[in-house]
């Protein structure tokens, strides 16, 4: 499924060795039921995805596989911890009716799939070491599938996501990839999702839309996979996945009036599973544009809906700023403020930004968070105006002075003034270089920049230095996203 799939230790034997390929190996696929089933579910309509699978044989593969995709999306949307054990045994359960069928591509398929529904979802729930056990093997056997069903080419879509995801982890993570006996090739598993991407099969828009997200992460192919989510969106106007899609990539491209329209206009309704995550990226559209009551009561909205352990303390920093940025009294911003402190787990950026941010006893400058905030939402004129009202001083923190300089160059890059941008970015790195390297993601990610500027204009030798120099930075706030960017760059050159 789009959000992704693993397995227990227990679950299932081994596949027999490799065969060779029949004619039916090559055209099994789901049936007619199963496959509008699907569709259903790619919209967000479990309800009606269930209902149709109603009618299929309960134990043939396609309908286990589709039934473990909807108990999946909706672990994986809500994030309810409540629903964790039972979609595990419900996983486990469907493993075993499984095994029990006659071995073929969608059968081997299936299990596989399952299997990585049920490690992500282990990962996900933190039970990690359960999860990457799972998880290798997971990765064998989608390869055993692959093997021995060269033609069915679904298999080509997990493996993939596989072999680029344990490809692309940080240097940190090696040595636990290697005692778990895990090889990633970032090269192998961008070619597999390219074949399930471009030949037909029942997983098809599926493998498109991830090979699109890793482009548009980790490549800078954003303008690419925008046009395909609006392509999709256009064609399926009352899909909420692909509506999000949609707003979620225009708000990482800078797009911010774009990325608000489309939320406006998501197709809503009792047939649609909550996604309540939707909301904590309104409220980051609206705190760009300066709408701060209708920021604030997007997130609180999210707090409300969402189920999860993530985002939480990202969303108590993004009522603060609002709060603050709005001129709420103080005892208001405060209470926001505190919420960032509550118990959450500390594992993905944002929130670990925001919880950094709690113990840093300097205040945020408004006038350079307001300046970043319009920069997120591709409001480069008005971000540059409100940077020009920076005056910096002998007082002037040096979070503050490393900062200054980083805005304006990304403003510059936002507005096609390369040379400007330049200009700023090198300044960061000099001006980081003399207060010692303090442990902000400033200078990373100037270095970062500097390197695809460089890596554009054909100058492969800069841009290796300075992608390199964007990995050589010790701890800082974005440094895993920030080394892996910089890596799979590196292996471009």
């Amino acid at each position: 499924m789009l959000f992704c799939a693993p397995l227990r230790s227990n679950s299932y034997q081994s596949l027999p060795p490799a065969e060779p390929e029949t004619r039916d190996q090559k055209l099994e696929t789901l049936s007619p039921t199963a496959r509008r089933a699907y569709a259903e579910l790619l919209k967000l309509k479990v309800s009606t995805c269930r209902q149709l699978l109603a009618s299929e044989p309960t134990t043939a593969p396609g309908t286990l596989l589709v039934a473990d995709c909807a108990d999946f999306v909706e672990l994986i949307v809500s994030q309810d911890a409540s629903r964790y054990d039972a979609t595990l045994a419900a996983h486990d359960a469907r493993l075993a009716a499984l095994e029990k069928q006659p071995a073929s591509a969608l059968r081997n398929y299936a299990q596989a799939e399952i299997s990585l529904h049920q490690a992500l979802a282990q990962i996900g729930f933190h039970h990690e070491v359960r999860g990457a056990w799972n998880l290798r093997r997971t990765a064998g056997l989608m390869q055993a599938v692959a093997t021995r069903y060269p033609a069915f080419v679904p298999a080509r879509k997990t493996l993939g996501l596989c072999q680029f995801g344990v490809g692309s982890l940080p240097e940190g993570y090696h040595w636990f990839l290697r005692l778990l006996g895990l090889r990633g090739s970032v090269e192998e598993g961008l070619r597999n999702l390219g074949q399930a991407a471009t030949q037909p099969n029942d997983f098809q828009t599926e493998s498109q839309i991830l090979l699109a997200l890793i482009r548009e992460s980790y490549y800078k192919q954003g303008t690419e996979s925008l046009a395909l989510a609006n392509r999709l969106a256009r064609e399926q106007p009352d899909n909420l996945l692909f509506s999000y899609l949609v707003v979620s990539l225009n708000k990482r491209q800078h797009h911010g009036d774009e990325a608000l329209a489309a939320y406006r206009a998501r197709p809503t309704g009792p047939a649609y599973y909550p996604l309540g995550f939707v909301h904590h990226l309104a409220g980051d559209l609206l705190l760009y544009k300066g709408e701060y009551a209708a920021s604030l009561a997007e997130n609180q909205q999210f707090l409300r809906e969402y189920r999860g352990d993530y985002y939480r303390k990202d969303a108590a920093f993004k009522l603060y700023l609002a709060a603050w940025l709005g001129g709420a009294p103080a005892a208001t911003c405060e209470r926001y403020r505190q919420q960032i402190n509550l118990a959450g787990p500390l594992t993905i950026e944002e929130d670990i930004y925001a919880q950094r941010f709690y113990h840093d006893a300097q205040p945020l400058n408004a006038i350079l968070t307001r300046a970043r905030l319009q920069t997120d939402g591709g409001y480069y004129v008005q971000a540059l105006s409100t940077l020009q009202q920076f005056r910096p001083s002998a007082a002037t923190p040096v979070r503050d002075q490393l900062e200054a300089p980083y805005r304006r160059a990304r403003v510059w890059q936002g507005l096609g003034r390369l040379d400007s941008a330049r200009a700023d970015y090198l300044r960061t790195l000099r001006r980081s270089a003399a207060l010692g390297e303090p442990a902000y993601y400033f200078a990373p990610q100037a270095a970062l920049q500097l390197g695809y500027l460089a890596q554009a204009a054909g100058q492969r030798a800069a841009a290796k230095a300075y992608f390199e120099r964007a990995v050589a930075y010790p701890k800082h706030e974005y440094k895993n996203s920030t080394d892996q960017k910089a890596k799979l760059a590196l292996r471009q050159l």
